[in-house]
């Protein structure tokens, strides 16, 4: 499993559930409407969009919920206007971050962003001290359950895909991961859907070209940072290029 998912796993078992749905729903609601704001309100011809009401779905999101977060995307309701930035930084033993977020206040966030890595022992970093560590690349997932490993590679990879991955999401359930470009996201998830394959989530992580392994301390400090970050309100997603093995994250959740 890879390392964001391992997080969100450890995210899933931590619980607060009221709060932490809530605050989910924020920044999907936040997705949403900048989606629709890009690309316009037909999920059909706006990837970015589809992929926020396929996260939005798989958090149970209510449907007037993510149709008012659309209309506000489209001008049909008035809405706070967001703004994209991403940040870079360190943490414990020279681990790598990279934070996507959505602001209505840049100067704010920029202040919020570089006090949390203050408090945990890092530091904010300049744009592109990390990025050249990681792949900004599309990742697709789809439905695991009855699906034929060999015949989904090759549907998929016949739409462009780069690598099909057996996984699990936060409950334990089969899925599968579709490594694939950024530009091939719709591509690939509208070629699956049409040869019958549930698509459930499609999104455009960065992944570390080379993982750093920490354990102990580090370890330990580094979830503290990630949960920090991902507790921002502006903050949409925190991957790190730290590689924390699976009995190491049972330790820190206390499992």
């Amino acid at each position: 499993m890879s390392g964001h998912n391992k997080w969100s796993t450890i995210k899933h078992k931590k619980g607060k559930a009221d709060a932490a749905r809530g605050k989910l729903f924020t920044k999907l609601i936040r997705e949403l409407t900048v989606a629709t704001r890009e690309g316009g309100a037909d999920a059909d011809g706006n990837p970015r969009l589809r992929s926020a009401i396929l996260a939005a779905k798989a958090a149970n999101m209510p449907n007037d919920t993510i149709d008012r977060a659309v209309k506000r995307g489209a001008g049909d309701s008035e809405g706070v206007q967001y703004t994209e930035s991403i940040f870079e930084g360190y943490g414990a033993a020279g681990v790598a971050f990279v934070v996507e977020t959505l602001t209505d206040n840049n100067n704010r966030t920029v202040a919020e962003i570089r006090s949390i890595f203050k408090k945990h022992g890092g530091e904010m970093a300049n744009a592109n001290a990390v990025a050249w560590m990681f792949t900004h690349k599309g990742l697709v997932q789809v439905k695991g359950d009855g699906v034929d490993e060999d015949e989904l590679f090759m549907a998929a990879a016949e739409a462009g895909a780069d690598e099909v991955n057996a996984d699990q999401d936060d409950d334990g359930n089969a899925i599968f991961s579709i490594d694939c470009s950024i530009d091939a996201i719709h591509k690939i998830a509208s070629a699956l859907q049409a040869a019958g394959y549930e698509v459930i989530g499609m999104s455009r992580p960065w992944e570390a070209n080379n993982p750093l392994s920490v354990t102990g301390k580090v370890a330990e400090s580094t979830l503290k940072l990630m949960e920090a970050l991902d507790d921002s309100d502006d903050t949409q997603h925190v991957y790190t290029n730290a590689d924390i093995s699976e009995e190491e994250m049972a330790l820190l959740s206390g499992d």
